[in-house]
């Protein structure tokens, strides 16, 4: 007579839902039991009782005792971090995370991560935050936290490691562009990021940064665009500057109604999935708060998701000259399905595509001009000699006010000064005015 493996409680009656598991469990294959009223696809049956299987083998011989508990969250787990990197099963605690993190406060360092070949990898330091002043960079791989190696770690299991009190320490141990490890302390904080600054540059020139797309960011982009032309006077902008540069993404909704600012026509992005309301296309209304100012939009390798639908939508719609690097390419949506007691499934139900039908997963937008990150360097300007210098010069005969050599006061900062990207951005809505002058 065969030996028929031992079930635990638990095992035996999950075996026993699914037909007899202990009496079939020799067999090769059993058929699927299909539901013909509902016509739902048929239950695996035999990959079923294979897991009742293990759930009891490991109960009975794993070292130290382990509950069903531990076990079947454990499995859920696995089964959706095998899926894809953005899928993941949330629990209390990490739905709570990400519920805060779309409104605009959390407690940690302020760095977006993904995976690469099982290590960790920055998508985007967050503006203000502690890895942002640390100078933390996006592509940068994070090897080790406090000294643990991350290989193998879930994206998940990382977060966790690495938010804690406020105030409190931590080490990550970094390796960037292929270099040496080299390691980074860091404060934790609580992380209150505006997703949206704005200044005029210099002349007529606006400048927006947008830091990830939460809730209200839409709106904020709104007042931003308003408060520029007052700040100019009142006067329309000479042209504007959109950075997007190592912005993570967020809100899909944030995402339409900032790239809905700059259009009055024509579709934004739509969506792809297998369930009906994966199907989604969001279009432009006739408003244009931009006023249709001459546009430069900043993309980089951290700019991913919803940062990538509202550069794809410009870039199609020929409204703006994308200007940087290749994008980081996730053409994913993720839709949070709430489950009970406060955990949560963070499932990748659609791809997007921008309107020409493109879809940018795994390849990023290409930028219309490549421009890649450089350090500025101030020279001094030599002193020189002018007609206005010479004794007994002839004056100006249209009035105009002599030039004379001579030392000018020190500038104050700007925005543009140590930022190479953002000074050709800025060089580039020049030309494009002066062009449009002649």
């Amino acid at each position: 007579m065969p030996h028929l493996p031992r079930l635990t409680p638990l095992a035996l009656s999950l075996a026993l839902l699914l037909g007899s598991a202990p009496l079939l469990a020799a067999e090769q294959s059993a058929p699927a039991i299909e539901d013909t009223e509902t016509g739902k696809a048929p239950l695996p049956l035999e990959e079923l009782r294979t897991f009742a299987e293990v759930m009891d083998r490991v109960k009975a011989a794993y070292v130290e005792p382990i509950d069903d508990k531990t076990l079947l969250e454990n499995a859920i787990k696995g089964m959706l971090s095998n899926l894809d990197p953005h899928s993941a099963y949330l629990e209390p605690e990490a739905f709570a995370e990400l519920q805060e993190s779309t409104s605009g406060e959390f407690g940690g360092l302020g760095v977006e991560i993904g995976q690469e070949d099982g290590f960790l990898k920055v998508v985007s330091p967050i503006d203000d935050s502690p890895a942002a002043a640390a100078g933390i960079q996006a592509g940068d791989f994070i090897i080790k936290i406090d000294g643990q190696p991350t290989k193998g770690l879930s994206m998940m299991e990382a977060v966790e490691k690495m938010r804690g009190k406020p105030g409190t320490v931590i080490i990550l141990t970094l390796i960037r562009e292929g270099g040496q490890p080299f390691d980074v302390e860091l404060k934790r904080a609580i992380i209150k990021t505006k997703s949206v600054k704005s200044q005029l540059l210099e002349g007529d020139y606006g400048y927006i940064r947008i830091s990830q797309f939460q809730i209200n960011t839409g709106e904020e982009v709104g007042k931003a665009l308003a408060s520029l032309k007052k700040d100019n006077g009142g006067k329309k902008l000479g042209g504007l500057v959109l950075d997007l540069r190592n912005n993570p993404g967020g809100v899909l909704q944030a995402a339409v109604e900032v790239s809905d600012h700059f259009l009055t026509k024509g579709l934004i992005v739509y969506t792809k999935g297998r369930i009906a309301n994966s199907e989604l296309r969001f279009s432009a209304d006739k408003a244009d708060a931009s006023e249709g100012v001459p546009l430069v939009v900043l993309i980089n390798g951290g700019s991913a998701s919803a940062s990538e639908i509202v550069a794809g939508a410009l870039q199609d719609h020929k409204r703006g000259i994308l200007m940087g690097t290749d994008s980081f390419g996730k053409g994913s949506v993720q839709t949070v399905l709430p489950l009970n007691n406060d955990r949560a499934l963070k499932l990748t139900t659609a791809l997007y595509f921008t309107p020409k039908g493109r879809s940018i997963q795994a390849q990023g937008i290409i930028p219309d001009v490549e421009v890649r990150r450089a350090k500025l360097t101030r020279e001094q300007d030599a002193e020189t000699f002018k007609e206005a210098d010479l004794a007994g010069h002839l004056g100006n005969g249209n009035g105009g006010q002599d030039k004379p050599s001579g030392k000018k006061g020190e500038d104050k900062p700007r925005l543009q000064d140590d930022d190479y990207q953002l000074s050709q951005a800025l060089n580039l809505l020049k030309g494009l005015n002066v062009a449009r002058q002649r």
